[in-house]
């Protein structure tokens, strides 16, 4: 639906405000919801503006700028937290991927060695060499 025009929301009030109608008479001449006619009214009391809200709209964040600089300061004293490790330190209650999205978005790096060890800078393993036919262990 289109979002109704300011100067219609503010005739719709002063209809109800200066000419004593009641919210469903207003919202029969008006053509709109009684559930519109309790809404401007509701944003009228708690806003004092009449305007449409579309900031308002859509899902909330569950991972705020608090959430994000806890996960900072913790990756800052122990750099191999898990994503479980840092959605249960910060409380949070969002899928593991939304954390790996915070974590991308922050410029921090996410990469885990699960079971292996780190790589050294010489070979780890030498293979037999192969001379005239017979193999030989390296270094006999």
């Amino acid at each position: 639906m289109k979002t109704i025009g300011l100067d219609v929301r503010e005739r719709i009030i002063a209809c109800y405000d200066r000419l004593g109608r009641t919210r469903t008479q207003v919202a029969q001449w008006f053509g709109v919801s009684l559930g519109m006619v309790k809404k401007l009214l509701q944003q009228r009391r708690r806003i004092g503006d009449l305007a449409p809200q579309h900031h308002r709209a859509g899902r909330k964040p569950k991972i705020l700028p608090r959430h994000r600089q806890q996960f900072h300061a913790l990756l800052k004293k122990k750099p191999d937290l898990t994503l479980v490790e840092l959605r249960t330190a910060t409380g949070l209650t969002c899928s593991l991927p939304a954390i790996c999205y915070a974590l991308a978005d922050l410029g921090l790096t996410y990469k885990k060695r699960h079971s292996a060890p780190a790589n050294r800078t010489a070979p780890t393993l030498r293979r037999p060499a192969r001379h005239g036919g017979r193999s030989v262990q390296a270094g006999t």
